[in-house]
């Protein structure tokens, strides 16, 4: 555990992380505000203040609790990444043991689509179904040029992990909208869901069991969270170098 702390720290994905105060403070307020792009598709409980989302970051994420840092650098408790991180490996474990029936999606291809994969081929060697699908479903482009109509957006699958892309690319987002495409297309519904940004937001308010995680700038998962609802958070940076996650990812899947 000491090790995989002093990973967490090196490589960046929890301690001083390349987040700045700035975006946490001006995301926590949108979230607040009720701006879809920072709802991630749910809906949240109550009302929320700005002060109270990021009182609840300090509190599950280790954001610096000083109300006077407006920018600059911030942080992510690594202490609370590796509880949450502990919570993910005893839900898969759990989904190991019962082949259960598991759905993976992210809407970070450049980032933590590597921790996704290892998490996809361990719960498939231990005898889960880990599922597929691939709706009749596309997105169209905002805007009415021949390139966007010529590559509407659609789900891609790879190796069991679902993902919005175009044409040849695969592409970053934080919207619900594939998840509630992918969602409507499964015959019953997933055991467990395994996913980030508005594919888990999506998930969680489908009523769904849901492994996420997310960075110190999105709240919304956290919020869900703190709200009671069926989601465990893992706080850390989504954008570091794929091979980054690879000791999270054999942490996690260590049954």
């Amino acid at each position: 555990m000491s090790e995989l702390r002093a990973h967490l720290v090196d490589s960046g994905i929890a301690g001083a992380v390349a987040t700045t105060r700035e975006d946490n403070l001006r995301n926590a307020a949108r979230m607040a505000q009720g701006l879809d792009k920072y709802s991630f598709g749910l809906t949240p409980l109550r009302a929320w203040t700005a002060a109270e989302v990021v009182a609840v970051m300090v509190q599950r994420v280790g954001i610096d609790p000083d109300t006077e840092h407006l920018e600059g650098a911030d942080t992510i408790d690594p202490d609370l990444t590796l509880a949450q991180l502990e919570r993910w490996r005893v839900r898969l474990a759990k989904a190991a043991a019962g082949s259960e029936r598991v759905l993976l999606a992210t809407g970070h291809p450049t980032g933590v689509l590597a921790l996704h994969l290892r998490v996809a081929g361990a719960l498939r060697a231990a005898g889960c179904e880990v599922l597929v699908a691939t709706p009749d479903w596309s997105w169209p482009w905002d805007g009415e040029s021949d390139w966007a109509k010529a590559r509407p957006r659609h789900v891609r699958v790879i190796n069991g992990v679902h993902m919005l892309a175009s044409g040849g690319e695969l592409l970053h987002t934080h919207a619900p909208e594939p998840m509630r495409a992918v969602l409507a297309g499964l015959d019953a519904a997933p055991d467990l869901v395994v996913a980030d940004h508005g594919w888990a937001g999506a998930a969680v308010q489908a009523g769904l069991d849901v492994l996420g995680l997310a960075d110190c700038n999105d709240p919304a998962l956290f919020i869900a969270e703190h709200e009671g609802r069926s989601i465990v958070t893992v706080p850390l940076d989504d954008n570091v170098a794929p091979h980054r996650y690879d000791p999270l990812a054999a942490y996690v899947t260590d049954w």
